[in-house]
């Protein structure tokens, strides 16, 4: 669960406000705008606020989109997704615990580390959250890499962990960002035919930086065949 103690600060307000637009959340996922709908109207079992008349995400809701599609596209089957959020949320009472805890894969089963959730079972072990928290053995590919954490996922490397593009609540309002700039910011200097050693010098990037910027927005905008989540 979310601690009490360090709410205090002002974008931890944020985390729950409907900020992200259903086709926006599915571009950074890579999903298709019905698959998001679909998981929270079934898998979540979440009513989607709106904003501005359109259903919206929030800051959370958006990172366990991001979980589920990173499970997934590691072969991870969605009904063993809905178990494993299904016993997380009966057993720790987390409204979002694909954005609260730590997960791992071998590829075909997510495992929840046991000492983010019980500081008295001896550290490096898992649980099976799919399987009512059977305690597990098997040897784990590795953690969702796509994701830092604290006491909730803090980071996404929504373009992958070797791009330097990530979504921060407690940046530009959880909006991509390349070191603090906002992706669409340095796309719009370039759609304006602004060179990209100009706009590099402009915000203290390399060319390199810039390039993957524009590129990943010229990507969320031109997304043809998004994927949809089957079992």
């Amino acid at each position: 669960m979310i601690a009490a103690a360090s709410w205090s600060e002002a974008w931890r307000e944020r985390l729950y406000v409907p900020a992200y637009r259903i086709g926006e959340a599915a571009h950074y996922a890579r999903m298709a705008p019905q698959t998001v709908t679909a998981w929270h109207r079934m898998g979540a079992k979440q009513t989607l606020s709106s904003r501005e008349g359109h259903a919206a995400l929030s800051y959370l809701q958006l990172i366990e989109v991001a979980v589920v599609a990173a499970a997934r596209n590691a072969g991870v089957s969605l009904r063993n997704i809905r178990l494993a959020r299904e016993y997380m949320s009966r057993e720790f009472g987390s409204k979002f615990p694909f954005a609260e805890h730590r997960f791992k894969t071998d590829g075909r089963n997510l495992f929840m580390e046991v000492d983010s959730a019980e500081a008295s079972e001896p550290a490096g072990r898992v649980i099976r959250p799919d399987r009512g928290g059977q305690l597990a053995w098997s040897v784990i590919i590795g953690r969702l890499e796509e994701f830092d954490y604290d006491d909730i996922v803090l980071r996404w490397f929504v373009a992958g962990r070797n791009s330097p593009i990530v979504i921060d609540p407690r940046v530009a309002f959880g909006k991509p960002t390349l070191k603090g700039t906002p992706t669409w910011i340095l796309r719009g200097r370039a759609s304006e035919g602004e060179s990209i050693a100009d706009i590099a010098d402009d915000f203290g990037l390399t060319e390199k930086e810039v390039r993957a910027a524009v590129q990943f927005e010229d990507y969320t905008r031109t997304l043809a065949k998004p994927k949809k989540w089957a079992h």
